[in-house]
């Protein structure tokens, strides 16, 4: 069962509800992996934009700084890993830069700069670099030891509301027969005893009813109601979902260990800066924000979203997004990245 909150105008999923994986949901977003797997740093660190020189190619000159950077961004080491020459990173990525500058050169000999298509894709590769730029800034600024306590805070809390639970049932199709079956119970019949003769789930009759550990929150509607009101040994009074009508024991409850703060920190990191350029790109159409307009969108959910577009032009609406989080995350790298929208 999953919960929706919206920030920035972008409905993002509540970090209870993922199953298997009640913390975050924004771990995989390759925009910010780089920048949230690290802690921000203690103290503030210049870039070093000159220093040693590495090599020199048609006097343009690559440095160790360069490298050094590189090998971060290409995830070969980790941040703040001083790489140095003869070390296999350090001369895979120079040997790689030299060939990259060698090409640069030949491109603008040939003029492909001055190309509109190469100096479309030019900017967009700018534009690329300053998002990456915003999220390290985000995450250095930003985002505090604070605002990651309090949120490591609320999902253990969360977590522990979300026990896993040992239940077991008994299905059959109508509210009499359920309404039957567990007035027996109540009279002092055995829940297993009635199981095998009268439960329609044949997966689970011979093995009477037992469901297995469940996550409550991964359950359809009305299980994690029911199972939260019914105690440890008990049998909750009949209940309808879409496969029938249930007769439901909770068999056991236990508690899993939360991950540590540690464990738990690149995902917080990368929510709450995720929370932050939702504030910053603002996709929902609201007068005195920023809008964005799309042309030909890409996106096939916006064929979802129609209904809260508002036509602006021939070839331009403007929209209200409403989608879902795994859609949302796309949108949001791709707003940072992509020729195909333009801010207003």
């Amino acid at each position: 069962m999953r919960r929706h909150q919206t920030a920035g105008g972008i409905t993002v999923l509540n970090l209870k509800a993922l199953r298997g994986y009640p913390r975050l949901i924004f771990a995989g977003l390759a925009l910010l992996a780089a920048a949230a797997c690290s802690p921000p740093p203690k103290e503030e660190v210049p870039v070093r934009i000159e220093g040693a020189t590495a090599a020199s190619v048609n006097g343009e000159k690559i440095y160790t700084s360069d490298v050094e950077l590189e090998a971060v961004a290409r995830g070969l080491v980790p941040a703040g890993t001083k790489v140095k020459p003869g070390d296999d990173e350090y001369d895979t990525v120079l040997n790689q830069l030299i060939e990259q500058k060698l090409m640069a050169q030949e491109a603008l000999r040939r003029g492909l700069d001055k190309d509109p298509a190469g100096r479309r894709r030019l900017e967009m590769a700018a534009e690329r670099i300053l998002g990456n730029l915003l999220v390290e800034n985000l995450v250095a600024e930003d985002v505090t030891e604070d605002q990651i306590e309090a949120m490591y805070e609320k999902q253990v809390s969360l977590q522990q509301d979300d026990d896993e639970v040992r239940i077991a049932h008994i299905l059959v199709e109508t509210q009499d027969e359920a309404q039957a079956l567990f007035d027996r119970i109540q009279a002092g019949e055995s829940f297993e005893s009635l199981v095998s003769a009268n439960s329609l789930d044949r997966a689970t009759r011979m093995e009477q009813g037992d469901l297995g550990y469940v996550s409550p929150n991964d359950e359809p509607a009305p299980f994690p109601l029911v199972i939260a009101n019914t105690g440890e040994g008990e049998v909750a009074p009949p209940f309808q979902s879409a496969d029938g009508w249930h007769i439901l024991k909770v068999k056991k409850r236990r508690s899993r260990a939360p991950k540590t703060r540690e464990e738990m920190r690149p995902d917080i990191v990368t929510f709450l800066t995720l929370e932050q350029i939702a504030k910053i790109v603002q996709v929902e159409h609201s007068p005195g924000e920023r809008k964005v307009s799309f042309y030909h969108s890409p996106y096939p959910i916006f064929s979802e979203t129609m209904s809260e577009a508002e036509v602006v032009g021939p070839d331009e609406v403007e929209l209200t997004l409403r989608v879902t989080p795994e859609d949302a995350l796309e949108i949001l790298k791709d707003l940072l990245a992509s020729g195909k929208i333009r801010r207003r």
